[in-house]
């Protein structure tokens, strides 16, 4: 049984949520969002408009595992419209930088030519200082996929930790040559 799915989800104030067929349809202060949760899942919203109920057809193994998914996605979309989500990225490294060019993310680590990346639409980037990116936006997933892409484009090195990290993000160093003496 579900414990996570079975536990309605609270509409909060300033949030607009509809449902229609499988549709799901949330809009707040930071956005909209939109999903098309399964058909092994029903998502009904209660008559005063106050909370959400995720149940599910029946009780097979899909139904089941898709049950907790919905109603955590539908969750984070609440969540996301009203208060949005953030990651921050460091830049770790001699000369390593960031910019940001209009609608496209410059970044400056350790290769011969510049890295540009496009933002995505529906989020916010900004670098307060060269060395740190702050990504925004109401969809939890494509906030985490951008931050992940741009660390992606050079993971922080086992050896003096240049690269690109998420803020907080401690790295295990290796002893280099010099330690096995």
């Amino acid at each position: 049984m579900s414990r996570i799915g079975n536990k309605p989800i609270a509409i909060i104030d300033g949030v607009k949520v509809s449902v229609s067929g499988r549709q799901v349809n949330v809009e707040g202060p930071k956005g909209k969002l939109s999903w098309e949760h399964r058909p092994e899942v029903s998502v009904t919203v209660d008559a005063g408009g106050k909370q959400i109920v995720v149940a599910r057809q029946n009780d097979e193994r899909e139904a089941r595992s898709f049950h907790g998914l919905t109603r955590a996605l539908i969750n984070n979309m609440i969540f996301g419209v009203k208060n949005g989500y953030e990651k921050r990225l460091e830049i770790i490294g001699v000369g390593y930088q960031a910019t940001l060019k209009g609608k496209v993310l410059a970044m400056r680590v350790g290769y011969a030519n510049e890295l540009q990346r496009q933002v995505p639409e529906g989020l916010t980037v900004t670098c307060p200082d060269a060395t740190h990116v702050v990504i925004q936006g109401a969809d939890k997933q494509k906030v985490g996929q951008f931050a992940a892409e741009l660390r992606q484009l050079r993971k922080p090195e086992p050896y003096k930790g240049k690269g690109v990290r998420y803020q907080g993000e401690q790295i295990k160093l290796k002893p280099g040559k010099a330690a096995s003496k």
